[in-house]
């Protein structure tokens, strides 16, 4: 327990602070928008911007979103009509962020990305002067899968896996000193707790090891793609990567101070 309680201390000297969000935490079931954890989510990262953190904003929702936007009962199966949705719900997602951002004297710069550019030298090289640019400007990097070009997500083949693996390699290329991805359920956990009420929460991981993958199931919410195995494999790499992480649950309105504050919540990943 004191190796444990010893390394959460790092992650109130993290400087720069990758967090990512999931659909299921900005939108509600019918995928119209969650305006109060958004808003909740940009007072939280500009508080700390206004402690003199660096912070890039991860986020998911595109399509779901745009389900919401366009009035659908649920989400679609052509490839083609989610990246219509996704072309429609990104608008309305950064309109939202930028008005929140706002609302605390921050602007935001939207990023969209897909597989190939991270694995592409020289489009890498222009992102990651891109991001730093930005952060130099004060300005939030907000960053996202191209669903609109990209079926990468869509098809959900695990390259990037609702951008959870994005904001593992965001937070690789930007030097970050910590990951933080907030997620319907507040950390990982030995069994599934959608159906295991006898399931405890893992505090503290060192090590990823194959008993935690098996256990981590399956996708989560209809409108989002990402699970906990995606997590999982995220924080493996970022961990690997030298940077440490936390899983946690997103809705909480206080959850990233309360990681910075070092609260037993969700789940730390030490970096190796």
């Amino acid at each position: 327990m004191e190796e444990y309680s010893g390394s959460r201390v790092a992650v109130n000297f993290a400087k720069r602070i990758v967090v990512k969000v999931g659909t299921s935490t900005i939108t509600y079931e019918n995928g119209k928008m969650n305006h109060g954890n958004i808003d909740k989510l940009c007072r939280a990262i500009s508080d700390l911007m206004n402690q003199g953190k660096e912070v890039l904003l991860v986020t998911s929702g595109a399509i779901g979103v745009g389900v919401g936007f366009m009035n659908l009962r649920q989400r679609p199966t052509e490839i083609r009509d989610k990246q219509a949705l996704a072309a429609v719900g990104q608008c309305e997602l950064m309109n939202a962020y930028t008005r929140s951002f706002a609302e605390y004297s921050y602007m935001c710069g939207q990023i969209l990305l897909t597989k190939d550019d991270i694995l592409d030298r020289l489009t890498k090289s222009n992102i990651t002067n891109t991001i730093e640019a930005l952060i130099e400007k004060k300005i939030i990097p907000v960053i996202n899968e191209n669903d609109s070009v990209s079926t990468a997500e869509i098809l959900h083949n695990g390259t990037f896996g609702d951008n959870d693996t994005l904001s593992a390699d965001v937070a690789c290329m930007a030097n970050a000193d910590l990951l933080i991805i907030l997620s319907d359920i507040d950390g990982l956990y030995d069994d599934d707790p959608h159906t295991n009420p006898s399931a405890r929460r893992i505090p503290y991981v060192e090590k990823i090891t194959e008993e935690m993958v098996e256990a981590a199931g399956a996708p989560g919410s209809k409108l989002g793609t990402g699970g906990m195995a995606t997590k999982i494999s995220a924080m493996k790499k970022v961990m690997e990567h030298g940077i440490n992480g936390v899983i946690a649950q997103g809705s909480a309105p206080q959850v990233l101070e309360q990681i910075l504050e070092q609260e037993n919540i969700g789940t730390f990943f030490a970096a190796l």
